[in-house]
């Protein structure tokens, strides 16, 4: 299935989860934020949070500094 990856189409398995899409990307395990049409979906729920054709995701990488 279709979704959009930060403005992007991307082609992922049906059923996808969240976890599914970071982990295609090889971005598991850093500190990101990620939004599913427009809401926030918890670390927590990645692995549940099923997707559906035309989502779009953003996903934000939390950059330290001071």
């Amino acid at each position: 299935m279709e979704i959009q990856l930060n403005g992007e189409p991307l082609e992922v398995p049906d059923n996808a989860t969240v976890a599914d899409v970071l982990g295609q990307l090889s971005i598991t395990g850093r500190r990101l934020a990620v939004e599913v049409n427009e809401d926030i979906v918890p670390r927590s729920t990645h692995a549940e949070f099923r997707l559906s054709p035309g989502d779009r995701i953003e996903v934000v990488h939390a950059i330290g500094g001071g």
